[in-house]
């Protein structure tokens, strides 16, 4: 179809079969209903992408707690049995348009700047993430410094976790996709700075990897074998966008060989460039690392809407799928485009993510 029928060819991820390769990213619209519920909004957003020719849609960060995990307010839940009935119309209407809907579970740690359930943050060290709170989801200031957890607290993270993961099964999703990503908690455990515990889930990178890898098995246990399970990662962090992993290509083969010994379906990475060198001249991209060192399934993001850029990663097996943010907010219709030859529209953030990032009536 097309320049880029590699694009559009169909691709296993997990037990289903994806008709092409183009995938949204999550992107955070604090959008949902002051108690976490989504609503009928949100299913019109959603639904745009499913018509546009996605094959599959990863939800915005959803809290897993009533606790701590909470990162901003109306940030969308999967606590509650209201929450869970309240995704419903968004999976079907998702789903009766041709496309899949995977659930990403996040719990914002130290990097939360609102929750509706704790005026306190909670983080492996009582460090507080660089930089200051993000203007267009409502913060404002540097963050706080947050309460080390408590082996109690970690325990109801790994359960959150693990229920959030049942719910979105009973809400309707085809797989869930654990946030380690951007700065949030179970990156913050990965990431030395920001972890200086000294129990078994600090000092070493698999003691720091240790949270993760629990929360991917009790997570798989929960959702079941006909899910899709999936991991985001990255170096950059919202609260440090220039962060990069300390022993770079070093890092990476650590991280993303243990990942791969897991019963991950795939691994997403995102990157301010998703082709470009990760580790300094002349290194792998983010997914190619992935790839190498996982053996998994990668899905890779970071201004990937070029589909020049996209199909490059496909045709050298340095990805199997692209995740489109940015360039899907701009253009739901984005693969239907492509396969046509049509250019795509300018990413806007004027017009789309200020004054603030939630749903604008011109989005739907």
């Amino acid at each position: 179809m097309g320049n880029y029928p590699e694009l559009f060819e169909e691709q296993l991820l997990g037990p289903y079969k994806l008709k092409n390769r183009f995938i949204v990213s999550p992107m955070t619209r604090i959008s949902a209903d002051e108690d976490g519920m989504a609503n009928s909004r949100m299913a019109r957003y959603y639904k745009r992408y499913a018509k546009g020719g996605f094959a599959a849609v990863i939800s915005e960060g959803i809290y897993t707690d009533n606790l701590y995990s909470q990162g901003y307010l109306n940030q969308p839940g999967l606590v509650s049995a209201g929450h869970i009935a309240s995704w419903r119309p968004i999976t079907e209407a998702v789903q009766d348009h041709g496309a899949l809907i995977i659930a990403q579970l996040m719990h914002a740690g130290g990097q939360s700047q609102g929750n509706i359930h704790s005026k306190q943050t909670a983080a492996p060290s009582a460090i507080s993430p660089k930089g200051e709170q993000l203007e267009f989801y409502g913060g404002s200031g540097p963050y706080p410094v947050p309460k080390e957890m408590s082996e109690q607290d970690i325990a109801d993270v790994k359960r959150g976790f693990a229920a959030a993961a049942m719910n979105a099964r009973q809400a309707g999703f085809n797989g869930v996709e654990i946030h380690g990503a951007n700065g949030y908690l179970l990156d913050q455990f990965l990431t030395a700075s920001l972890n200086e515990r000294e129990d078994s889930y600090g000092g070493s990178l698999q003691n720091r990897m240790r949270l993760l890898m629990e929360i991917i098995y009790d997570v798989q246990q929960a959702a079941g074998n006909d899910m899709i399970i999936g991991i985001r990662i990255s170096q950059a962090k919202v609260s440090d966008p220039n962060y990069k992993w300390p022993h770079g290509d070093k890092d990476a083969e650590a991280i993303f060989s243990l990942l791969g010994k897991t019963p991950l379906d795939y691994i997403h990475v995102t990157d301010a460039n998703g082709t470009a060198s990760s580790f300094g001249d002349g290194s792998k991209s983010l997914a190619a690392a992935a790839k190498e060192y996982s053996g998994l399934p990668v899905i890779a993001n970071g201004q990937l809407q070029d589909p020049r850029k996209a199909s490059s990663l496909i045709s050298s097996g340095d990805a199997d799928f692209v995740s489109l943010g940015t360039g899907a907010l701009a253009n739901p219709d984005a693969p239907k485009r492509i396969s046509k030859g049509k250019d795509l529209e300018a990413f806007s953030p004027e017009e789309i993510l200020m004054p603030l990032a939630h749903i604008k009536d011109s989005e739907l």
